[in-house]
C-alpha cells in the first residue's frame, strides 16, 4: 500500500466540506480527527486525512493501490480544480457575497455512480431525514461493510430482488420497481453509467430519462454529484428557490424565468451557483 501527501495551492474549507459529507450517514466521515474513509472499487479503503488548515490545506492519502486511485481522489475532492477561479467568476454577481462566506467550498463527487443513482432514486419525494434512514436499511441489508465502511450494493444483487423485498424496508411499491428495475438494466447492459463519463451532459440526460424513475431532477444530481459536472442547475429543486427567495428578499419563491435570467452571468459555473445557495441554508 503507498501513502502520499497533497498540498493545494488555493483555499480548500475540508471542514464544511466534511460536515455536508458527514449528512450522509452512509459516509465514514469522522470530524473529529479530520478524515474520512472512502470504499474504493478495487477493494480496498482509503483514509483522507486533513492536516492543514483552510488557507494553506494540506492531506495525507492512506491505504492506496497506485498512483490512479491517487488522481481519482483528487479528482472526486476536487483537489485537481483551482476554487479560487471559480470564486473569482462570481465577483460582481449576485452570489459573489456567498462565495466569500463560503470561501473554499468545494463540489465533492460521490464515491460509487450506482451508489447515486440508487441514492437519488430513494430520495425523490421523501423528507431527508427518513431519505437517509432508508438508505442506510438499503445498504445495511444489501451491502457489504469493510472495517466499518459502508459499500452500496452491487447492481447484480438488487437485480435479483422482488418488489415486496424492499417494500420490507418500507420503500414505497413504486420506488422498489424504479430501484430494481435500474438495477436489471445495467445488469442488462441497458443502462451503462461508466460511459456517461464520455458523454456531454444533454446525451447523458437524454439517456438517463427514458429509464422509468429517471426525471430530469434525477438526471442533474446524477450529472453533478456523480460525474462532477460543473455547469448544472436544477431549477425545480425547492432548496434552491428558497435560498434565493431569501437572497433576493422575495416574499415568494422566485419564477423559472428570474432563475433563468441570471445564468449568463453564473455561467460556466452553475453547478457551484447552486452549491454555495444550499450552503447558504445549511
Amino acid at each position: 500500500m503507498i501513502d502520499t501527501q497533497i498540498t493545494l495551492p488555493f483555499a480548500y474549507d475540508f471542514e464544511r466540506a466534511l460536515e455536508r459529507l458527514a449528512g450522509d450517514p452512509v459516509n465514514a466521515v469522522d470530524l473529529a480527527k479530520r478524515e474520512i474513509r472512502i470504499p474504493m472499487e478495487e477493494g480496498n479503503v482509503i483514509r483522507l486525512s486533513g492536516t492543514g488548515t483552510t488557507a494553506s490545506p494540506t492531506f495525507v492519502l492512506e491505504n492506496l493501490i497506485d498512483d490512479g486511485q491517487a488522481d481519482k481522489i483528487k479528482s472526486i475532492f476536487h483537489f485537481d480544480r483551482p476554487l479560487d477561479t471559480i470564486a473569482n467568476h462570481f465577483e460582481g454577481t449576485d452570489l459573489e457575497q456567498l462565495f466569500k462566506d463560503h470561501a473554499g467550498t468545494p463540489l465533492i463527487q460521490s464515491f460509487s455512480l450506482y451508489g447515486t443513482l440508487m441514492k437519488n432514486i430513494i430520495h425523490q419525494q421523501l423528507n431527508l431525514a427518513f431519505s437517509h434512514v432508508l438508505t442506510m436499511r438499503f445498504v445495511e441489508s444489501f451491502g457489504s461493510e469493510q472495517d466499518g465502511v459502508w459499500r452500496y450494493p452491487k447492481p447484480a444483487t438488487i437485480a435479483t430482488l422482488e418488489v415486496d423485498d424492499l417494500r420490507k424496508l418500507q420503500f414505497s411499491g413504486r420506488k422498489a420497481e424504479y430501484v430494481i428495475g435500474l438495477s436489471r438494466s445495467i445488469v442488462d447492459g441497458k443502462l451503462d453509467l461508466e460511459k456517461f463519463s464520455g458523454m456531454d451532459d444533454e446525451e447523458v440526460t437524454r439517456e438517463m430519462v427514458i429509464h422509468r424513475g429517471v426525471g430530469p431532477w434525477t438526471a442533474q444530481n446524477f450529472l453533478m454529484f456523480g460525474l462532477g459536472r460543473p455547469n448544472l442547475f436544477p431549477l425545480a429543486d425547492i432548496g434552491l428557490q428558497n435560498a434565493l427567495k431569501r437572497l433576493w428578499n422575495l416574499d415568494r419563491k422566485p419564477t423559472a424565468d428570474e432563475m433563468l435570467a441570471r445564468f449568463p452571468s453564473w455561467s460556466p459555473y452553475l453547478s457551484y451557483a447552486a452549491l454555495y445557495l444550499w450552503r447558504s441554508i445549511e
